[in-house]
């Protein structure tokens, strides 16, 4: 089985190969990773093209937000899985073996999320990484788009992320999996160092807060078109 991991970057060159790293040192080898460059202005692109040589996909598009970034991920993946990670975070490197234990066990699994835990880049990120105690206190469950894993067949009956979103894309995609009924898992693993900085995209964007007001409202709509009561 193949995994494909996808991960969108926007101007994040400082990041970014600590990202691809986390990646190709998971214990879980069966990897295709992509990444889409979504027009950055930085060092991006080269500091991905650094691991051509490691097996690497690059691929740049012109600027139009991470929703449209991973819909180009997906489109080049070939992989039977498909991952995500944010170019800004860092996965522990058990994280893809552990989620296809979980498939493994239950056939009928569609995805699978874990616990993401939230760092303050600086002293509180270069510690965190460090700490492979998996009942860390601090964690958030992690229905958030770096956690997740699913079956490329079940991603393609939700459908691509909403293009015109600044923030909240994932939302409203995992409100759609929801409506679709489908089958998910949240293990207690941590499987996501989500980083914490002043250019996240939720900082960058908050002038896009009306983002969650239209996620919410489709929502709506969808539930009220199909009759939906409960």
């Amino acid at each position: 089985m193949t995994i494909s991991v996808i991960i969108p970057v926007y101007n994040y060159d400082r990041y970014l190969g600590e990202a691809i790293e986390s990646v190709l040192n998971q214990t879980y080898r069966h990897l295709e990773v992509i990444i889409v460059d979504d027009g950055s202005t930085d060092r991006s692109g080269e500091v991905a093209q650094s691991f051509a040589g490691r097996g690497v996909q690059y691929c740049r598009q012109v600027n139009a937000g991470i929703g449209p970034a991973r819909n180009t991920g997906v489109e080049l993946a070939q992989g039977d899985y498909v991952a995500f990670l944010d170019a800004d975070d860092r996965w522990p490197v058990e994280k893809l073996e552990r989620q296809l234990r979980a498939f493994e066990s239950d056939p009928a699994l569609e995805m699978v999320f874990g616990q993401a835990l939230q760092l303050h880049n600086g002293p509180e990120w270069e510690a965190g990484v460090r700490n492979n105690n998996y009942s860390v206190a601090g964690m958030v469950p992690g229905m958030i788009a770096g956690t997740m894993l699913i079956k490329r067949a079940a991603f393609d009956r939700v459908g691509k992320f909403q293009g015109g979103l600044k923030v909240g894309e994932f939302i409203d995609w995992y409100a759609r999996a929801v409506e679709l009924k489908i089958r998910s898992l949240i293990l207690p693993d941590l499987f996501l160092w989500r980083r914490i900085h002043d250019s996240n995209q939720g900082v960058r964007e908050r002038q896009s807060v009306t983002d969650y007001a239209r996620v919410l409202k489709a929502a709506l709509d969808r539930k009220r078109g199909h009759g939906y009561t409960d």
